[in-house]
């Protein structure tokens, strides 16, 4: 009984100062609390490789049942009261310094033993265990708390109004898995005792309804009138966890085409299938159009080059005014451009295709003797195609019908938007 006794002070200690920190972050700002989350890793590691306690049901280390479940256990408080961009801060903040701090220690250990001290015995072994160990802490904490957000995520479907309960849930699974990886290494690098795993196990299950009922508390008296994150994708989740979204930002700023500033068509082989194997998962469609500008050759014979240049840069100008943040806009070929236009059905495609074509004539009658207009074809995914390549060549079929049919027009698997005047 003093043993769990004094596991429960230990866990109230650390998730009531924690939190404290926690709910001052507008205060003090979430460096303090960051700073405390970060620091406590290396005692966390060392006491659950050599300091155990024996209770009835078996032995168990508080750095592991305590001080680690506790971590999991804000890192997600963390996620529930700010969000995925927040929260994935301190889980690469973590994994970096605790890599950097192994990386220092085994630069050390290149100089051989140090010089001894009087009254000073280094143990050098457990140094080497313990920086094997902290790579394989860093590592599991790491997959542990973006496991375990997700997780949440997917238990919202079926607990939507039970955040306590979704927790205790998540964090028993993920504490689950740790506790089996964590002793794998724990028993390669210092034998402990196969009567730790189930002791640590048993342990953790305490672990994550003790910190769970915390978190409850916690949020009904210091945050209960802040609404909790929207739900959310899990696959924008998963994203935003692991900086997807800013690898695919920048790599819509680089691969652009020179002369008109849109994505080039390599961009679009690598993104397209990208996007559409996103739409399949998320089970939301995809549509895409194909743009042409009507008689372009002509313009350039006419007019000359310049301005036929010009006139493609002020199609992407105009385009990029009508289409949504997130869509993204393509040069395809020589003057045909695609859009591709994430969670939008074929009706608003077609609807949203009529503005740009309307925009980009209304624009450029103004501004070229030529007034250029632009034919459109419209497809949409998973109703037209089930690839990329299949959606491209669907949507270029409209857009050669509405060449045959005059120009100037929208065509997609509805009655083409406009007719032209003649």
């Amino acid at each position: 009984m003093a043993g769990i006794l004094l596991l429960l002070a230990q866990a109230l200690i650390y998730f009531g100062v924690m939190a404290l920190l926690f709910r001052l972050r507008h205060v003090m700002g979430l460096g303090v609390f960051l700073c405390a989350l970060g620091v406590m890793h290396f005692l966390e590691t060392y006491l659950a490789a050599v300091f155990f306690i024996q209770l009835p049901f078996g032995l168990l280390s508080p750095g592991s049942t305590v001080l680690f479940s506790g971590k999991l256990a804000i890192i997600l408080l963390f996620y529930i009261r700010e969000d995925a961009e927040s929260v994935r801060q301190p889980i690469y903040g973590l994994l970096v310094g605790n890599f950097l701090m192994v990386a220092l220690v085994m630069t050390l250990r290149l100089y051989g033993a140090p010089v001894a001290l009087p009254g000073y015995n280094p143990d050098l072994v457990l140094i080497d265990q313990m920086g094997a160990l902290m790579i394989w802490g860093t590592t599991l904490l790491f997959i542990d708390s973006i496991a375990l957000i997700l997780l949440y995520e997917k238990l919202r479907r079926l607990l939507p109004h039970a955040t306590v309960l979704r927790a205790c849930l998540s964090l028993a699974v993920i504490l689950s898995f740790d506790q089996l990886c964590f002793f794998v290494g724990l028993h390669a690098v210092s034998g402990t005792p196969w009567d730790a795993l189930f002791g640590g196990w048993v342990a953790k299950m305490g672990a994550a309804v003790v910190f769970s009922a915390l978190m409850g508390v916690y949020l009904l008296l210091a945050e209960r009138n802040l609404a909790e994150v929207a739900p959310q994708p899990l696959a924008d989740v998963f994203h935003k966890l692991t900086y997807r979204h800013k690898y695919e930002e920048l790599l819509g700023k680089s691969g652009q085409d020179a002369l008109t500033g849109a994505l080039t068509r390599e961009r679009f082989e690598t993104a397209g299938p990208a996007l559409l194997s996103r739409a399949a998962l998320l089970r939301r469609p995809i549509s895409l159009a194909i743009i042409d500008v009507d008689h372009f050759k002509s313009i350039n014979d006419r007019y000359g080059h310049i301005i036929g240049d010009e006139v493609l840069r002020r199609v992407v100008e105009c385009l990029r005014l009508e289409i949504r943040a997130e869509d993204r806009i393509f040069r395809y070929g020589g003057e045909e451009f695609v859009v591709l236009c994430e969670n939008m059905a074929h009706p608003d495609a077609l609807a949203y295709a009529e503005r740009m074509r309307v925009a980009v004539h209304a624009t450029l009658a103004r501004e070229f003797a030529a007034a250029p207009t632009i034919s459109i074809g419209v497809a949409t995914f998973p109703s037209d195609a089930q690839t990329i390549r299949d959606l491209l060549a669907h949507a270029d079929a409209h857009l050669y019908q509405a060449k045959r049919l005059g120009r100037d027009r929208v065509v997609g698997n509805a009655p083409e938007i406009r007719e032209t005047a003649g």
